[in-house]
């Protein structure tokens, strides 16, 4: 491979289409992949950064069932949700395509059809799980049972979502239908299969010794694991009526497996874009001079290093992936990111809460990289990150630049004077940078390069506090004009710099220093900042200035607290245990109960008794006294007037030497606290019998 390919082809793992998009998938996959794009280009580079939705597969047809629409209604609602986040957030993709598209059905329809006529698939006929009541071959989200690992009783028919292991739907215990609900039979069907067994010298070859020094060590680990453990053949077909047909003569009413075809998505993507831009786009998947490189998160490793490789030998034509800078997982306030439990921090709803501060996140999300192990997402230091670094260190000097600039030269870039050693050794550190940040977004460490551009920020505030040009103004003018066109020169570098990360500040800061990347004449590279004697020259005219940042305060970051803890009690509430129907009783059993209406009309705390309160209670046919256990849920002085529920012929009890004559109905609302069974309409009197 060339180690400094002229093409590169950067895909971005296919978001699921059964719902938006959240700051896990950011961190995971889009955010780096969209640095390593932008980075690529300011360097001149021919880039096809590819992406689209994923929309076949199981999840999808069940999001259907229960919301009562068919599966394309869902993937076109989500499609269209998550492909303008993207282009909301600024995540630059060459091309958003899907896979629900005429082109894609087309790319993976011939995909199959030339490894069927190779002989590269096994045909098989085994054993599947079947509704008879549905009618239909039950795939593996459709299975649900016990695990045969740990045990858990929802673990689905592929996977444990409790230990993580991997497994047939016919391997787990007590099956039954997510559909019907009922035990499946075993039937016969028959299907493809890759037989990833025939790749695995070339996979072991190709990954754990031709990259092992520039693979991730957690992709490494991952693969090294699955290849040990023995490759075994995996279907590529599934019974089921919402995908691409399987295109060959006896496969009716079966579709491609979503694993198959969606890889094969960034290939139709890629076609998509080519045909558009009157490129050619074999260059981008067939060319040894093209770096192919996947971005996605650590669930999808195999996928990606293993599977679809081993798709890519099979047809014989296409360059193999080059690295797959795969990462861990981003959790949120200290719990796992859960789609189907709203934990999460969801794109869209971020854009609507912070309109304009989409760097912000940004910045946050590759400052807690998940690069290596998995990472937290707080809101508390998403603030700390905004208020200390974005706005006390970048905005801060931007700021003082620019108005000094207008200030002391009406916005016009100064003539520099003879240069100090301090201004010649920070130019020289200046011209750096570049270097440094490349070396680390060449290695995918993301976290490295947003850091050392900050750095890049702290050279200018350390520079002018050294240099304090407000005060040398009234002394020495021509030294001011040298200091504030060296700050000038760090400025325009940040503008260039900051833009794989910080895309919309860089953005703004360009037009504030009116050098706008869409006038070709001004716009500045990557290189630049190290190779031109001058970044901005003497007398330029700078634009308006405005504030690249502005503080985050506490109400806005107690709201987005305030709405993760309205999921969690939604959670807890849904996921409350009912207590189960007591056995069946008789009318005449109720009717033995004579339920009256009644007012707390006196209330104390019981001596000596923490759970106890003595209560007064107008029955509407006699005044009574009733010992209740709710002192640790109600004040005596609170409950003074309170309508209650009052079961009256409950046989007397005495409790700490008071006789309770009959017993308040109480019950427990989604916290545990406990809440009065009581009449809610209003005219309804003491005594009025509840039947």
């Amino acid at each position: 491979m060339d180690q400094n390919p002229n093409r590169y082809t950067i895909t971005a793992a296919l978001p699921y289409t059964n719902g938006p998009v959240h700051i896990g998938h950011l961190a995971g996959v889009y955010v780096p992949a969209d640095i390593y794009a932008r980075y690529q280009r300011l360097q001149n580079k021919d880039v096809a950064f590819i992406c689209g939705s994923d929309e076949h597969g199981v999840p999808i047809t069940i999001k259907a069932k229960k919301e009562g629409i068919t599966p394309q209604q869902v993937v076109d609602k989500y499609h269209e949700i998550i492909k303008k986040s993207f282009a909301d957030f600024g995540i630059s993709f060459d091309n958003y395509s899907r896979t629900s598209a005429e082109i894609h059905h087309k790319t993976a329809s011939e995909f199959f059809k030339k490894l069927y006529e190779d002989g590269k698939f096994i045909e098989e006929v085994t054993e599947q799980l079947y509704d008879e009541e549905a009618n239909q071959f039950l795939a593996d989200r459709f299975v649900v049972g016990t695990c045969p690992k740990c045990g858990f009783e929802e673990s689905y028919g592929d996977q444990c979502e409790n230990c993580g292991t991997s497994h047939n739907a016919t391997d787990l215990i007590n099956p039954r239908s997510a559909i019907s609900g009922n035990k499946p039979i075993l039937k016969e069907t028959k299907h493809w299969f890759l037989p990833l067994n025939e790749y695995e010298d070339f996979l072991r070859e190709w990954i754990l010794i031709d990259h092992k020094k520039d693979w991730k060590t957690n992709v490494l680990g991952q693969c090294k694991s699955w290849i040990d453990d023995g490759l075994r053949p995996r279907a590529v077909t599934r019974d089921l009526d919402w995908g691409i047909p399987v295109p060959v003569k006896g496969a009716e009413g079966k579709v491609l497996y979503v694993w198959f075809d969606a890889p094969i998505g960034y290939i139709s993507s890629t076609k998509e874009w080519a045909e558009r831009e009157g490129k050619n786009w074999e260059d981008y998947w067939k060319d040894e001079n093209t770096k192919l490189l996947h971005f996605i998160g650590k669930d999808n490793i195999v996928f990606h290093c293993i599977i679809f490789p081993a798709m890519l030998k099979a047809e014989g034509s296409y360059i193999l992936p080059e690295n797959v800078p795969a990462n861990e997982f981003l959790n949120l306030e200290g719990n796992k990111i859960s789609t189907s439990k709203n934990w999460a921090v969801w794109l869209h709803e971020y854009l609507e809460d912070f309109p304009n501060q989409q760097d912000v996140l940004r910045y946050t999300l590759t400052a807690n990289a998940p690069e290596t192990k998995d990472n937290d997402f707080t809101w508390a230091d998403f603030q700390a990150r905004n208020n200390n670094e974005l706005v006390a260190i970048f905005g801060n000097f931007i700021n003082r630049v620019m108005v000094l600039t207008d200030k002391y030269y009406e916005g016009i870039v100064p003539n520099a004077g003879a240069f100090s050693e301090v201004d010649e050794q920070t130019l020289s550190e200046l011209k750096a940078y570049p270097t440094v940040i490349a070396s680390s977004l060449e290695r995918y460490r993301f976290r490295e390069a947003q850091g050392e551009l900050m750095n890049v920020a702290r050279l200018g505030n350390k520079y002018l506090a050294d240099e304090e040009p407000w005060k040398t103004i009234k002394t020495d003018e021509e030294r001011t004009k040298t200091v504030m066109y060296v700050a000038l020169q760090i400025a325009s570098a940040l503008a260039v710099l900051s833009e794989p990360f910080l895309p919309f500040t860089s953005d703004k800061l360009k037009n504030m220093l009116n050098i706008r990347s869409n006038a070709v004449e001004t716009s500045l590279k990557w290189d630049d900042v190290s190779t031109e004697s001058e970044l901005l020259k003497p007398g330029h005219k700078l634009d308006k200035a405005e504030l690249l940042f502005s503080k985050i305060e506490d109400e806005q970051i107690q709201q987005q607290l305030d709405k993760l803890q309205a999921s969690k009690k939604m959670n807890e509430a849904a996921n409350k245990k009912v207590t189960p129907q007591k056995e069946t009783i008789q009318y005449d059993d109720f009717a033995k109960l004579d339920m009256r209406v009644g007012t707390i009309i006196e209330a104390e705390k019981m001596p000596k008794a923490d759970k106890l309160l003595v209560l007064k209670i107008d029955t509407g046919i006699d005044v009574r006294t009733i010992v209740s256990g709710i002192a640790q849920s109600f004040k005596a002085e609170d409950i003074i007037g309170k309508k209650v529920t009052v079961l009256v012929n409950l046989a007397p009890r005495a409790l700490r030497g008071v006789e309770s004559q009959g017993m308040i109905l109480m019950t427990e609302n989604a916290e545990g606290k406990l809440v009065f069974v009581n009449p809610g309409e209003d005219g309804v009197e003491n005594g009025a019998t509840i039947n």
